[in-house]
Formats: structure tokens, sequence, C-alpha cells
């Protein structure tokens, strides 16, 4: 197997193996190898054919500035020490248990990939997704490429506020122009190009003070060429419990972010051919159908804030309703992660059983050798991309303490090729570093020739057919 470390080797290195090539995974990655006078190698495992994880498959394309940060983690993957391993699904073609037959530690770098649900009626009607799938879709993400979306509705409903809702909205509302210049996937592309939506609502349940989204993502949403954000003065008004959390806080940046939407309440819309509905203090009550079991409309009450025992303020519903006639609703109101084969899992918060990136054992709470998670399946999803970078930092000073103190995994074949022959007789498909470093040029070059950042491959024919490959 190309990419492996040359030459023979005193004693054995510590191997490692990172299971996910996001953000989290390369971090961790990033801090190992850095490590004066450790003789590590390392690799990293990846289901899919490309790396990055959430850069690549959930930063909007619009945002291509937010990528830039792949530039840190070719730096790392370009190291003689570092392996990809992509194509590779460990559960599938390499168990967690054979992992142990290789490495003397293995790190779980998986994200939050299921969506937490509303937990209203009609919420398994057809046309209601979670909006992780509609990202997904739209970032070519090749589990997802084959997805539909009935965007032949004009009235779309989005029940959250935070940035992956607000990365929705916008993508919903760009023009074919605006999105020609990213490197959105061809199909969808397409497909939104030929949409017929025209009103778009993004739902908070809370005030504008406690919308999670960002003050740089509210101020974009005044420049998109295609769509007039538009916020109701009522809504953009604060309570008085609003106003003395303002007041108190020292966070300038939600003052900012109040002063931003009700900015727009005051704003005339000018006539764009779509309208971006940002309303405030509303919670979705049921989703309602058709005869054909489509969603045909979305039920809403009017909340009013107050506080909890925890001086926190909570959403509490009056008797006020509305029924807005959306025919396409996403729900972006939190993630989970997936439980994976052998590894402790806390079934209620969604993540791997941890302490300080230390998985434990669910019996006697005590870590397991050898066993570590970072990232979103580690804490649950909050932060931005950076964030997982000290989250990462502490699981790796944790692997550290344990090697100095010979707390780690006794593989029986540490070799540095050792898993190779398992992996191409279950995988012959296997995409190292090199090919992708071929593929990434390819799609540059496609992408070039029109203008943009580049033309995803969106499928494993593809990636094969670019590789030369026989499938």
């Amino acid at each position: 197997m190309p990419d492996h470390l040359p030459g023979s080797q005193a004693g054995h290195p510590l191997r490692v193996a990172v299971v996910g090539s996001g953000p989290a995974g390369f971090y961790a990655a990033e801090h190992l190898l850095k490590q004066p006078g450790l003789h590590v190698v390392l690799d990293m495992y990846e289901m899919l054919p490309m790396p990055f994880g959430l850069v690549r498959y959930g930063v909007a394309p619009d945002h291509q500035k937010i990528k830039s940060v792949t530039k840190a983690f070719e730096s790392v993957a370009s190291r003689p020490n570092f392996r990809l391993l992509g194509n590779v699904e460990v559960g599938r073609h390499i168990t967690t248990q054979e992992l142990q037959n290789y490495y003397h530690q293995i790190v779980f770098t998986v994200g939050a990939q299921s969506d937490r649900r509303l937990g209203i009626p009609g919420e398994d009607l057809i046309g209601s997704h979670p909006a992780t799938h509609f990202v997904a879709w739209y970032n070519g993400h090749p589990l997802f490429r084959d997805y539909q979306f009935d965007l032949t509705q004009e009235c779309v409903a989005i029940v959250g506020v935070g940035n992956v809702a607000i990365d929705v909205a916008r993508i919903l509302c760009r023009t074919r122009a605006e999105l020609a210049r990213t490197d959105i996937a061809d199909y969808a592309l397409a497909a939104l190009s030929a949409s017929k939506v025209r009103e778009v609502y993004l739902l908070g349940r809370r005030g504008p003070a406690q919308a999670a989204f960002s003050n740089p993502e509210i101020k974009e949403l005044g420049e998109m060429e295609g769509a007039d954000p538009i916020v109701l003065p009522a809504e953009a008004a604060l309570d008085e419990l609003s106003t003395q959390e303002l007041l108190t806080t020292p966070d300038k940046t939600a003052r900012r972010k109040v002063e931003l939407l009700q900015a727009y309440a005051t704003r005339a819309p000018t006539g764009k051919a779509r309208r971006l509905n940002l309303r405030f203090l509303v919670s979705p009550v049921e989703l309602l159908g058709n005869a054909a079991g489509q969603v045909a409309g979305l039920r809403i009450v009017r909340n009013v804030l107050q506080k909890n025992a925890a001086g926190a303020l909570q959403p509490v519903a009056t008797d006020a309703f509305e029924t807005l006639p959306a025919g396409l609703v996403f729900r972006s109101v939190g993630y989970r992660g997936t439980p994976l084969a052998g590894v402790p899992f806390a079934d209620r918060a969604g993540v791997i059983l941890n302490s300080l990136g230390r998985i434990l054992d669910p019996q006697t709470q005590v870590p397991v050798a050898g066993h570590y998670t970072a990232g979103w399946i580690k804490r649950g999803p909050s932060g931005v991309i950076g964030t997982n970078k000290p989250d990462a930092v502490e699981t790796v000073v944790c692997m550290l303490a344990d090697r100095e103190a010979g707390v780690l995994l006794q593989p029986a074949h540490p070799q540095i090729d050792a898993v190779d022959a398992l992996l191409q007789e279950r995988q012959p498909q296997l995409v190292t570093y090199a090919d992708w470093q071929q593929l990434d040029k390819k799609e540059q070059i496609l992408g070039a020739a029109s203008g943009r950042p580049r033309v995803k491959f969106t499928s494993m024919p593809e990636v094969v057919a670019a590789l030369g490959r026989s499938s």
C-alpha cells in the first residue's frame, strides 16, 4: 500500500488510529505529530473517499473562507508518519475490535451524525426533513446525493435559528449566479436554479437576543442579491426580561445582534424575488398534511419568555396560533452522535461515554485503555470549527500521559504496514492521501474552467474514474 512510512524502525513506534478525518481528527493528529521526541505513526480512517469531514460536507458552499482551514490539515497530512485510509468504514471494513490488533491508541472523532427531532405530530410527513440532510445534499456528500427535496414548493419553513438553519435559508434564497460562484454540487446547483421557492421562514422559539446565529451571518442576509430579509417589528422589540439580560451582560455581540435584527425590522422590502422571514418567539406544534401524506402547512404557537428556576429565559407557549403555508420543512434544533459498535455510548447525551477524552467502561466508569474520543462525538455539537482544537488537545494530553504511564493497548501486530493486507482485501478501492491530492487537483481544474473554486466529485464511480482505476 502506498503512503506508508519508508524503511524499518528500531523498535515499534507508537501506533495511533484516528477514526474520522474532520477537524477534530486533524487537530488531534496535529498535536500528536508535533510532539518533540515522540516516535508516532498515525493512520487516519475515513469512511468517505474524501477527507475533511465537516469542512467539506458541512460548511456552506458560499463560505469559502472558512474552508481555508484545510490548508493546516494538508500540512498535517503531508508528514511522512501520517497515512490517510479513505473509503474505509470502521465497523464494516475493519471492526473496532480488530483495530486493537494493530494500534496502541485509538481516537474516535466521528462527529454528530444524526439530528434531534421536534417531537410533534406530522413530523414524518413527506416534505419534512432534517436540515443536515439538505446540507449534505447540496455539499455533495456521496451518501446524500440521491436525496430528493421538493423545490417546487413556494413556501419553506426552517425550525431553528442556529448557523446551520441560517445556512439552509441562505442557500434556498441565493440566485443561480451567486451559487454558480461556489463549490456547491453540480446536481444541487441545477435543482436550486430551477427552484420555485419564494418565501422562506426561519423560526426561533425565543427572542432576537437569544438567537444562536452569528452576527456576520445576520449581516450577510442583507447582502443577498435575490432576497429581502423580513423581520416583524413586534418580534424584533425586546421584552423586559431580555432588555435586562442585555443590560447586565458584558457581551457586546448580543447587543449588536439585536441592533442588526431591529434594523431589518425598519427596512422596507426592495421587491426582490424571494423573502426571508426571520420569526421569533414562535414554536412549531404540528405539521399539517394533505391527502397524499405531504406537508401542507406548519402550525406554530406564539411564545413569551419567562425565567426558569436557574434564572435562564425560557419560552412559554401562549394560546395564540398561526399556520404557515409551508410545503417543505427543515428541522435544525440540534444534533447528536450515533453509537459505534463496540464503543461505550451515553445515549441520553448522544456522545461517546468519556472523561476528558478518555473513553469509559459503562459498568465501572474506569477509562478503557487505549481508547479516546474528540470533537462533537466527545462533547456534543457545540462551538465552531476552531473549538475542536482545544478539545482535541485535551484528549491528546490524556493520551500522552497514558503513554508515559504505560497504559496502552498491546497490539499483536504493531508493525507500520501490518494492517495493509487486511484493508486491501476488504476494500480494494482504498483512497490514500496521494490519491486525494490527485482528486483535489482535478476538482480545482474543473472548477477553474467555470470560474468556481472546484467541481466536486460526489460519487465513488466518479472517484474511481478520476483516479484512472477499474471499478
